[in-house]
């Protein structure tokens, strides 16, 4: 069943107060004490990300990608193992090899083990159409569901990581499950936002992603 837009899964489903994020209500660069911010080789080598592609209006998160592929990605400071996470995005419509994603990070930082969990992946140039990508094992297997959605407007994306399944949520409707516990992330994950590049040096049509806020939940 859809979701209603402007609808969370964490009142929903009574998840209680955050006990990490961001809100976004400040403005210059993302908060240092809570983001590390990406500098060096892009997404699988191609084009860049860089700090400076990243603003704060005092509102919501802006990352942008320009034509020679330099983008960003953000990770956010502290994880945890299990837990649910929320946010609210959306993406104009731009270049297919610009991905806007929302995802989970091994904080070991040992990929492909330690998992990989995309709750919101966008490909689709018109940005009417979202993927939700579990990675998982050495061999980089993954299971994955896509849905017809209007990216270009503001959605609530969430994930919830529970002793048993992963589950995905948008607009507090469930629209991912996978229940196999050798799919499982391994250990503590961590939330990142990220502007993905996916052809070299491009040329590129300018892209952006905005957030407005991100939580986390135990």
């Amino acid at each position: 069943m859809p979701g209603v837009e402007g609808q969370t899964a964490a009142a929903l489903l009574g998840w209680g107060a955050p006990v990490a994020g961001d809100e976004f209500d400040y403005v210059g660069p993302p908060d240092p004490a809570r983001w590390g911010l990406y500098e060096g080789a892009g997404h699988d080598n191609n084009g860049r990300r860089v700090a400076s592609a990243w603003s704060v209006d005092g509102d919501v998160v802006t990352v942008r990608g320009n034509t020679a592929g330099d983008s960003g990605g953000m990770a956010y400071r502290t994880g945890q193992y299990r837990g649910k996470w929320e946010a609210r995005m959306r993406a104009p419509v731009g270049d297919p090899d610009y991905h806007p994603v929302l995802l989970l990070w091994p904080d070991a930082e040992d990929w492909p083990v330690g998992g990989e969990v995309d709750y919101a992946e966008i490909s689709d140039p018109d940005r009417q159409n979202v993927d939700f990508f579990l990675h998982y094992g050495a061999s980089n297997s993954q299971t994955q569901t896509s849905r017809a959605l209007d990216v270009t407007q503001w959605h609530n994306y969430a994930v919830e990581w529970t002793d048993r399944c992963i589950i995905g949520y948008i607009d507090g409707a469930q629209w991912f499950a996978d229940c196999e516990p050798g799919h499982q992330p391994p250990r503590a994950m961590h939330m990142t936002i990220q502007l993905d590049a996916f052809n070299g040096d491009g040329p590129y049509r300018p892209s952006e992603m905005m957030v407005d806020w991100i939580r986390q939940y135990r």
